[in-house]
């Protein structure tokens, strides 16, 4: 079924070249740029003067015109009502969620300020000498599917929950709190990990809650936003964090959209201030400024403008409905082949009848459906025994076949822990003994510490699906059961070397006098594979591995 006003094999002959006898499945990450719309955009810059925005020669007012123009777009694309929300550009999700905790933490610090004023005037009015105020709090909940940046805003708060469920949350909006303090909820539409999305009516729910007045709900957007509409007027959150190359491919760009009515007073207690987001200055005899306080966006794009980034940005917005009929058109293409994707790894079994795939999901997930599931896949890839086999291990055998899928924690550490059923001391134990998530243990106590991502995204094609299906297949089904490491052994007359991570023979040959057989380039170091007197032996830079006979 076409989804797209072209075919896809035409678009993709035309968009991406660079996709030529290559399978890109890391969406997730980022999108890939249509040709055309590098082109145009060049076309754009080599046509055009574009200056400083900041300026007030001909090229600045220009290139600010198409900013305004461009923001408008913007919101107009993820129907937010300019009357309602503003949208404030950043460099990425993380610069927007920082904004926000900070605007917060300042925040706090201004209620503080202000209650400590008022009750050093009580005192000396009541002849009181007592001392004791009540500091105003700053409570943050997030849910377990949040990304590490999201996580990372607890740090700024007096209190922080982790919710391990949906469940908790909806309980937690039905219990009355129980003081006046101000409170964030954090969440993504959509786990960047496994794909599950979450329900979008909490800011709805969270407005007539017994929360009360203190609450205030900040949707991570970046993961949801890549293939499917939003509509943030229906549901009206106070803060949404996105990324626009997780769209579109390009440019490198993000943005923190703010319900004026209710963020806006938040983000106004910023202290920092930077660049053209001020009217005046004083520096020398006095230390005093005044922010610029026309919108939102004045007083917290701090310095110039990505103003090139913006520009490119309306060539994206065009792209998009041109190439694709819209993201409505992609969210539907999409959703049909994340279940072709899903169907096709459960599919792959090995001859004992054991699965070839474990595929992380909540037990109510509904692939195909779109509001229980985007356009993710997550999985490990196991032996006939269920053993498992290294992620990194499975992602650097896809790239030698030019099939490119993400692999690890996925910066998701609630995901990690609850999917893959890992405690907080059994992670410190790991660390302590070396793990990080730049330098993992693909598997520890029996565990994996992480996952294999496939992500689809606009130009993904049922041919993509169809070759990542066909690498596990080919690669790993009926896989030898080896031990954990390099393993080599006697077949019949024959010898392999394997790597017992991800069972793929390197060489296999008649045993003769031990002599060099075969030199290749494996897992990034080039090895020697020889053989004699009944053991395989294998010389790879840095050291030396050697099996006994038999």
């Amino acid at each position: 079924m076409e989804y797209y006003p072209t075919p896809i094999e035409e678009i993709r002959a035309k968009e991406f070249p660079n996709l030529e006898g290559k399978v890109y499945l890391d969406h997730a990450g980022s999108q890939l740029p249509c040709k055309s719309l590098i082109d145009n955009f060049a076309d754009d810059l080599n046509t055009n003067l574009y200056g400083n925005p900041h300026s007030e020669n001909a090229p600045a007012i220009e290139a600010g015109r198409i900013v305004d123009q461009t923001r408008e777009r913007a919101l107009e694309f993820f129907k937010a009502n300019s009357e309602d929300y503003d949208l404030i550009f950043c460099a990425n999700t993380t610069a927007a969620v920082k904004l926000v905790v900070e605007s917060f933490s300042d925040y706090m610090k201004k209620l503080n300020a202000t209650s400590k004023k008022r009750n050093i005037i009580s005192r000396a009015l009541a002849g009181s000498k007592s001392t004791t105020s009540n500091k105003n709090q700053f409570h943050y909940y997030y849910h377990k599917d949040c990304h590490t940046s999201l996580v990372g805003m607890r740090e700024l708060s007096d209190y922080h929950h982790c919710f391990q469920s949906d469940a908790e949350v909806e309980a937690w909006m039905r219990t009355p709190a129980t003081s006046d303090a101000t409170t964030l909820l954090a969440w993504p539409g959509q786990s960047n990990m496994t794909g599950r999305r979450l329900p979008l009516d909490w800011p709805r729910m969270t407005q007539t809650s017994a929360r009360g007045n203190h609450t205030y709900t900040l949707l991570d957007a970046a993961a949801l936003a890549t293939t499917q509409e939003l509509n943030i007027d229906r549901y009206e959150p106070d803060f949404v964090a996105l990324s626009f190359y997780k769209i579109f491919g390009f440019p490198d760009l993000g943005a923190l959209l703010v319900r004026k009515a209710t963020g806006g007073p938040i983000l106004s207690a910023r202290r920092y201030f930077g660049g053209g987001t001020v009217d005046m200055v004083l520096a020398l005899d006095s230390q005093w400024h005044a922010k610029k306080s026309q919108t939102l966006h004045d007083a917290h794009e701090d310095g110039t403008l990505p103003f090139h980034n913006i520009i490119a940005l309306s060539h994206a917005l065009s792209t998009m409905e041109r190439v694709y009929g819209g993201i409505a058109a992609v969210g539907r293409n999409t959703q049909a082949l994340t279940l072709e994707l899903y169907n096709s790894l459960r599919s792959l079994k090995h001859s004992n009848g054991a699965p070839l795939c474990r595929i992380y999901a909540d037990a109510t997930t509904i692939f195909g459906n779109p509001e229980s599931q985007g356009a993710t896949v997550a999985f490990s890839v196991l032996r006939p025994s269920g053993a498992l086999i290294g992620y990194k291990d499975v992602e650097r055998a896809a790239n030698e076949k030019h099939i490119y899928v993400r692999s690890g924690a996925l910066c998701n550490p609630g995901g990690v822990a609850s999917y893959l059923k890992w405690t907080g001391a059994q992670l410190r134990s790991a660390f302590a003994e070396g793990h990080t998530c730049s330098n993992p243990k693909e598997t520890w106590v029996g565990k994996t510490t992480g996952v294999v991502r496939a992500s689809l995204g606009a130009c993904s094609s049922r041919a993509d699906v169809a070759a990542l299906s066909e690498f596990l297949r080919e690669v790993y089904v009926d896989c030898a059961e080896q031990p954990s490491g390099m393993v080599g052994g006697m077949v019949g007359e024959q010898a392999c070397l394997t790597d017992g991570s991800s069972c793929q023979t390197l060489e296999v040959v008649t045993p003769v006098e031990e002599k060099i057989l075969h030199k290749r380039s494996w897992m990034g170091s080039f090895a020697d594979l020889r053989i004699g007197k009944g053991a395989v032996r294998v010389s790879v830079a840095g050291g030396d591995i050697e099996e006994p006979d038999g």
